[in-house]
């Protein structure tokens, strides 16, 4: 079984369901309030345990009953959170707004994940056993780069969400073997519009790229190969909270197997396009037998 390490941000997800967004200063009426667990990291460690994988989370919560929910969510989803460790005062929450068309806007309070700041003893240990390392920026860059530079002392794939965008250090770039953003993403990153220019300028930096573009699929670039677009399935989506950590997790699962890329890819947007037609962060994410379906 592929083993995976998620070092990565928790967060409860306080969700509000709209018909439209509101405007700057406007008011408007929801239709639904939810709580959910999730967060980058632990979106990306229940995606990836659902799809098959021995996952293990590195990170923090809170000592409140938000903290308490959170690795018990992620305990009951199978993934080990003996490296979650506990830290006073609040855990992590993202409030989001959903509207009709399952588009989304998002404000993360970072809360306990602010004190991940560098690894704990273990963390290193534990990581160089791992198949991949599954990287975002909802912690300290100083704790990400240190996880990916930690990976690479002891040959273990990164890949790295770069969300939410800022520019991103020389050491973890050079620590990271595929980068994983948005178009959006992609575009911050690089100041180009166009996805395949954006790869073809990330490929600088990283020697592998998948760029992922909603209901267009996705795109691969690798030093050395052709680019490659990968088709998402057609459906018609509630909520895309967490349908790129849905892919990642998937996609991360898929390359572990040693599934060729364009299988990998294909796999991975049908496990998104599966979280997509419902609703939650993690609890919208797919088991192995309906992605394989």
């Amino acid at each position: 079984m592929t083993h995976i390490a998620v070092l990565g941000s928790t967060n409860m997800d306080l969700v509000a369901y709209v018909s439209r967004a509101p405007k700057l200063g406007e008011t408007v009426t929801g239709r639904k309030f939810r709580t959910v667990p999730g967060g980058k990291g632990a979106n990306q460690a229940v995606a990836a345990a659902r799809a098959g994988a021995d996952v293990t989370m590195i990170g923090a919560v809170g000592s409140d009953e938000f903290g308490s929910r959170l690795r018990a969510g992620l305990d009951s989803a199978g993934v080990d959170t003996d490296f979650l460790r506990t830290t006073e005062g609040p855990s992590g929450t993202a409030h989001i707004v959903v509207d009709d068309e399952g588009g989304n806007a998002i404000v993360v309070i970072p809360g306990a994940n602010g004190t991940v700041t560098s690894l704990s003893p273990g963390d290193e240990a534990l990581i160089a056993t791992a198949d991949a390392l599954l990287l975002q920026l909802e912690l300290p860059l100083s704790a990400v780069t240190a996880g990916a530079e930690a990976a690479r002392r002891h040959g273990v794939r990164t890949i790295l969400t770069p969300a939410p965008a800022r520019p991103l250090p020389r050491e973890l770039l050079a620590a990271t073997d595929l980068l994983v953003p948005n178009e959006h993403e992609a575009a911050v990153l690089t100041g180009l519009a166009d996805p395949l220019s954006a790869a073809e300028a990330l490929l600088r930096d990283v020697p592998e790229v998948v760029i992922t573009l909603g209901s267009s699929g996705s795109l691969h670039a690798a030093r050395g190969t052709r680019p490659l677009t990968v088709p998402a399935p057609r459906v018609r989506a509630v909520d895309t909270t967490a349908a790129g950590d849905t892919f990642v997790g998937a996609l991360a699962v898929a390359l572990g197997e040693g599934r060729p890329v364009p299988d990998a890819l294909a796999w991975a947007s049908a496990a998104a396009a599966l979280s997509v037609q419902r609703p939650g962060a993690s609890s919208s994410m797919p088991y192995r037998t309906e992605i394989d379906a």
